[in-house]
């Protein structure tokens, strides 16, 4: 039987489109669950450290290709080991330099740098970090002192261990005060006319117009940005060093207002939304089939028992339901497919019975009932058989309904925040006006995922139908 529903799906062309579609989606799925983590919505994706180097609400890298004045690109250097070393005699100095070239219109939304695990065997480290324009003027951002740890911890002592330092220059005071410095210094424009602190970047890469000193034309060239780390051991070692320019686009399906990569979390929502769709399917389905065969074929008050339990079921209010039980149980996954699965069945079951009351009058039953065969023989080896091909279409048409359930769910804010699925990203980006504002990377993947998967489903359930129909087996498709 199985093998004709196989090449009967293979042999036309919905079922081929939704077999390919099908299979695209497992090979994506199991490389989301390889290459991350089981837990990556709490560990990863709801962690804000992950993502506080990325750009916020940008657009995906490929849109430059519409607009090629969008903006500068995301540039992230990381160094492992300094770039050169010196020392004179009491103390040792590691510089780290990142060179960039700078055109007009490239000035990046921000920068950050962070640095890694430390480990000193006496006076702590001190850090400064400068920048060398191609004017020859050179700007000193910023400056940190290692804070010593005490007498409580012995030599080695360690810092930065869990988190890597990271300062946001962007935004830090002491980098605006520094700025403010050197455009009295060098230009001997008064910090006091104009407001530089959200001008840094402007600053840097700049210099002051003639006609407008509050404005500053972009200073084309190679600049070198420079980490000097001065210890007082040879031996003190620093980790990574990353330096963040903030651009205005990133990845392939751009940020959110976190600066999550919104691809991370659309792949990881392929094995979420199989999860959702062919556990509640395959459970929903062998409940609603079992209670459909048994209520058809044995009738009497079984019959009864379980159609009034069906009516009951069905008209039951869903959404104030998932309501409380989001509130008394806490907004899980695990509760959204349970409730899913409970609501699911009893509609299949009602179609059911009524296909097994046909075929309890039929010649091949009576025959096997005259013969002494069990009722559970009969229901399990005559009865289930020739329904199964229909079971089959209405469990791939189930998995879809699933699907978009739980997306629905999650975009009215009942989902589970701590595992990224479609219908989340959706409501968080309706929820901070994502439409309104034209980001239209956080809206339009879920969306069209959601109605893609959807798709695929109904896909095959229609080349089933020449299964559950013969009648359409000359037919093509």
């Amino acid at each position: 039987m199985f093998k004709t529903i196989k090449s009967d799906i293979l042999s036309s062309r919905t079922g081929m489109i939704g077999s390919i579609l099908f299979l695209t989606m497992l090979l994506i799925s199991v490389f989301a669950l390889v290459s991350n983590p089981l837990d990556f919505g709490t560990r990863i994706w709801n962690n804000p450290l992950i993502w506080s180097d990325n750009p916020k609400n940008a657009p995906p890298s490929w849109s430059t290709i519409l607009d090629p004045n969008s903006g500068p690109k995301h540039r992230v250097f990381n160094l492992e080991s300094p770039t050169h070393t010196s020392s004179d005699g009491n103390k040792f100095e590691k510089v780290y330099v990142f060179d960039l070239p700078y055109k007009a219109g490239d000035s990046p939304t921000f920068m950050s740098i962070s640095m890694g695990e430390m480990v000193y065997w006496g006076t702590p480290p001190t850090f400064s970090f400068s920048v060398s324009r191609p004017d020859d003027k050179k700007l000193d951002l910023y400056k940190h002192i290692v804070k010593s740890s005490g007498n409580t911890q012995e030599a080695p002592k360690m810092k930065y261990t869990d988190q890597p330092l990271r300062v946001y220059l962007s935004g830090d005071d002491s980098v605006s005060n520094n700025v403010n410095d050197f455009v009295y210094s060098e230009f001997q424009i008064k910090p006091q006319s104009y407001a530089y602190s959200g001008q840094i970047e402007d600053i840097i890469f700049g210099t002051p117009d003639s006609q407008d000193p509050g404005h500053f034309k972009p200073l084309e060239g190679t600049y070198e940005f420079m980490l000097s780390v001065k210890t007082s051991q040879q031996n003190d070692t620093i980790g990574k060093i990353t330096f963040v320019m903030g651009g205005a686009h990133y990845g392939l399906m751009g940020t959110d207002s976190l600066g999550r990569d919104l691809a991370r979390g659309l792949i990881f929502g392929f094995p979420v939304a199989l999860t959702i769709g062919l556990i509640t399917s395959i459970i929903a389905t062998a409940i609603g089939t079992t209670a459909g065969i048994v209520s058809g074929y044995i009738g009497g008050k079984t019959d009864l028992l379980i159609q009034r339990f069906c009516d009951i079921l069905s008209n039951m209010p869903l959404l104030p339901l998932l309501l409380f039980l989001a509130f008394i149980l806490g907004q899980k996954l695990w509760v959204v497919i349970a409730v899913m699965i409970a609501f699911g069945w009893p509609g299949l079951t009602i179609i059911v019975r009524s296909m097994v009351l046909q075929l309890r009058s039929g010649s091949l039953i009576e025959s096997t009932i005259a013969i002494g065969a069990s009722r559970r023989h009969i229901m399990i080896k005559h009865i289930f058989p020739q329904i199964a091909p229909f079971i089959l279409a209405q469990m791939i048409f189930f998995t879809p309904a699933a699907i978009l359930a739980e997306a629905g769910l999650s975009f009215l804010g009942l989902g589970d925040p701590s595992i990224p699925t479609w219908g989340q990203i959706l409501d968080q980006g309706f929820r901070t006006g994502a439409v309104y504002i034209g980001y239209w990377w956080w809206v339009i993947p879920p969306g069209l995922l959601i109605v893609l998967t959807a798709l695929t489903f109904v896909l095959l359930a229609l080349a089933l139908e020449r299964v559950v129909d013969p009648r359409l087996k000359g037919q093509a498709r």
